[in-house]
């Protein structure tokens, strides 16, 4: 490999531990798997991972972290085949049903899809200083006080309550399921780790309805800058499929710690400063956070919605008790009027497809610049060749 040097300007937006996947135009031997992005202005090394599958002819494609570039700035660095120190984030199958996904060797999350599982999930969910950020039932005991409503709330998952008429929200009696099929990748790395799983979204008589593709990246940020990014692809198994129009759902779920919860000390904001339960549910908005104390720190869950996704911006269907969820279909519910129809059919050969990242932090929506964290997901950095 080549040194090559790049031109890496910010935009309007200050970057700070920005996730970066770049490509560039690319002749001659190709990159080691890892090598390191040099700020040259500060002599600093980052380290970053090939991504080949990513790749088009004539290009190649790596994952790195941008430490710091100050708004309408612009710095040079240098790609270069010494590979910078760092763990990175490793994969682990640490039992059945269950891969650990570690970061700096400290475990970040879980990926939960065994037999026994309504539907996958993610859990725990670790944030600044190890705390859970997520509701521990009913996957473990958790701290004095825990609410132990709504089993089906099961820290990170993905659900929607009326696919065909079949309930893939709740557990109740009959209710339709999530099946893990298979792995189409599992990539670590010292930038980021993959999940990408294959799973049917079968009714209560165990027949297929829709096909999932969940692609789940981990970035190797510091504790407290913790984030991933979650893409969902759903296609229908056979026939038409129909998503009812309802509030029980979100293709992007998330319960947080009941400590955490609206109720109490906690606090939920929106893109367009809505506050709380009343001015967040049903609501528009590009993102949506929610923060609380944890073990006497405030944290904070930022969901970014990218406009990939469909229906961009999305509801939210975001209560004080501490549920979070993306739902784009709930629309009779949300506006409280039964002309406003929210179902969506689609058809054989038709994708339906989300994008999100999931950003932990210190601190409420402000003091997590969750805003300006929404410009790194949706209006990275510019990159060219210097």
């Amino acid at each position: 490999m080549k040194d090559t040097k790049i031109r890496v300007t910010a935009g309007p937006h200050h970057r700070h531990q920005c996730p970066m996947i770049t490509r560039l135009p690319w002749s001659g031997d190709a990159p080691p798997q890892a090598f390191s992005v040099v700020d040259l202005t500060a002599n600093h090394p980052a380290p970053a991972q090939l991504l080949p599958w990513l790749a088009r002819d004539g290009e190649i494609c790596f994952a790195w972290i941008l430490n710091d570039l100050a708004p309408n700035h612009a710095r040079e660095f240098l790609l270069t085949a010494k590979p910078a120190e760092g763990v990175g984030v490793a994969l682990a199958d640490a039992a059945a049903g269950r891969i650990d996904v570690t970061i700096e060797g400290d475990l970040f999350t879980a990926y939960n899809f065994g037999d026994d599982l309504a539907r996958p999930n993610l859990y725990p969910l670790r944030g600044p200083g190890g705390r859970h950020m997520t509701r521990d039932y009913p996957m473990a005991d958790g701290p004095a006080g825990e609410a132990r409503d709504h089993i089906h709330h099961r820290s990170v998952w993905v659900a929607h309550g009326d696919v065909n008429g079949a309930d893939n929200w709740s557990e109740d009696k009959a209710h339709a399921k999530t099946v893990h099929r298979s792995f189409s990748r599992r990539e670590a790395g010292p930038v980021m780790a993959v999940i990408e799983a294959q799973s049917d979204w079968v009714d209560a008589k165990d027949q297929p309805v829709l096909k999932e593709r969940r692609m789940m990246t981990f970035y190797d940020l510091p504790a407290e800058w913790r984030c991933f990014d979650l893409e969902v692809a759903l296609e229908p198994a056979r026939g038409e499929v129909r998503f009812g129009d309802t509030k029980e759902g979100g293709i992007c779920a998330i319960r947080v710690a009941s400590s955490m919860d609206a109720s109490g000390e906690g606090h939920i904001e929106n893109s367009y400063g809505g506050i709380d339960e009343g001015e967040t549910w049903g609501k528009r908005a590009h993102w949506c956070d929610y923060s609380g104390p944890v073990r006497g720190e405030i944290v904070g869950i930022t969901v970014f919605d990218h406009p990939d996704s469909f229906r961009h911006p999305t509801y939210w269907h975001v209560r004080n008790y501490g549920l979070m969820t993306a739902n784009p279909f709930g629309l009779s519910h949300f506006y409280d009027d039964p002309k406003r129809d929210g179902s969506h059919l689609l058809k054989p050969g038709e994708t339906m497809f989300f994008r999100y990242r999931i950003y932990l932090h210190l601190g409420d929506a402000a003091a997590g610049a969750a805003a300006e964290k929404y410009h790194d997901f949706i209006n990275p950095p510019r990159v060219e060749p210097a």
